[in-house]
């Protein structure tokens, strides 16, 4: 990582921004000029944001799909083992393994798990709870919640260079642009 003449280490580069459009040039023109450990921060959601930063597909839908899978079976089997092996009770001549009256139950703890494996896995992917963020030590970060955009360039990102980066952000037209001590 690149450090100052006092020696303080750098976590990167924040660029701020009036508005959404802005915010996206500026991301896009990073991207061209070889950029790749970026982000983007905005006061609310905006598109065009994730399409320039070149996030691809979340794993959300797998981990719940793995998730609810788990549930429903776990259900299924719960029930197997009390109805068919732990306790056997013909009841009017059904089979201990009838399937079908388990079908009610095996879905309830199919939507449990499904729904838990949601919360921990976005929980997870997103790298949370993350008490503490670099980025807070930059004051003018704090109207990132309010009206403001901002374009975050890290530190190890190959092509970073404290002063060439400066430089680059700079010609992006920002509002200010900002070192992010660490």
């Amino acid at each position: 990582m690149s450090s100052t003449n006092n020696e303080t280490k750098v976590y990167g580069m924040l660029a701020e921004y009036d508005n959404a459009d802005a915010l996206i040039a500026g991301i896009k023109k990073a991207k061209e000029a070889g950029y790749t450990k970026l982000d983007g921060y905005s006061p609310y959601a905006v598109s065009g944001i994730a399409d320039a930063l070149g996030f691809i597909k979340s794993e959300m839908a797998t981990v719940m799909l793995c998730g609810g899978i788990c549930g429903a079976i776990c259900g299924f089997l719960m029930q197997y083992y009390t109805n068919a092996v732990d306790y056997p009770f013909n009841i009017g001549g059904k089979p201990y393994n009838s399937w079908p009256m388990f079908i009610p139950v095996t879905y309830e703890p199919g939507i449990l798990t499904t729904c838990l494996a949601g919360v921990f896995g976005l929980l997870a992917l997103c790298g949370l709870p993350k008490l503490y963020n670099p980025l807070f030590n930059v004051p003018a970060f704090e109207r990132s919640t309010i009206d403001r955009f901002f374009l975050f360039v890290q530190a190890n990102d190959e092509k970073f260079d404290l002063q060439a980066t400066r430089e680059f952000l700079l010609t992006l037209n920002p509002l200010s642009v900002a070192e992010v001590p660490e």
